[in-house]
């Protein structure tokens, strides 16, 4: 038997979160939202879900003086939300009906990861993702040649790499397709090949690591 394995399909599943405070647990995920691309770049599917707040969580005083400066942003973080275990099994269904391993991407992912995962697993008992999340703000300061994170910021990045349609506005979906479509326009230009570089379409096989 061959000890080496076609390599996994990845589906990039850039995620937004909108939270009533920092961290997960003391205080509560208000909406989630995910756009799946594949690797082409085509944006197969959307999931979007307003969650009720945890019973023990309280709102961070900051985070609360903050959406209240965003009342447009907040009324859609608050329509009809369900239960966080009934929001979170359609997430993982949802997540699991995808055809590819889903790889987590956002700006900044240590956030948003921090709520998905511990609500995943809180409330279904699984990890679709694993520990497989993708911070689209080091991957762009990779790309780009930054030496500072701290100076990657997105009115540093190149226009090429935004859809001028697509607006950064704290509603959870069309954050998630706004981050999405800046991390794909950065994929495909890491990949574009250059004079003898060699096609990875060539390798169809790696090791099983």
């Amino acid at each position: 038997m061959s000890r080496f394995r076609k390599p996994p399909n990845d589906v990039f599943v850039s995620t937004d979160i909108e939270a009533d405070g920092p961290v997960p647990g003391l205080y509560s995920m208000l909406s989630l939202a995910s756009a799946a691309y594949g690797d082409d770049g085509s944006l197969l599917d959307t999931f979007s879900v307003n969650l009720e707040t945890l019973p023990e969580a309280g709102a961070h005083p900051a985070t609360t003086q903050w959406w209240e400066q965003r009342p447009e942003a907040w009324e859609m973080a608050r329509r009809d939300p369900k239960s966080p275990e009934a929001a979170m099994r359609a997430y993982r269904d949802w997540l699991n009906s995808l055809d590819g391993r889903p790889v987590f991407v956002a700006w900044p992912a240590a956030f948003d990861f921090s709520f998905v995962n511990y609500y995943l697993l809180r409330f279904t008992g699984e990890a679709p993702f694993g520990y497989a999340a993708l911070d689209i703000k080091s991957y762009a300061m990779a790309i780009h040649k930054r030496s500072s994170y701290h100076r990657t910021t997105k009115d540093r990045l190149p226009s090429r790499w935004f859809e001028p349609e697509l607006r950064h506005s704290h509603v959870a979906l069309d954050d998630a397709l706004e981050q999405g479509a800046l991390f794909m326009a950065i994929y495909r230009e890491a990949l574009a090949p250059g004079p003898g570089d060699v096609n990875p379409s060539d390798y169809t096989e790696f090791p099983d690591w």
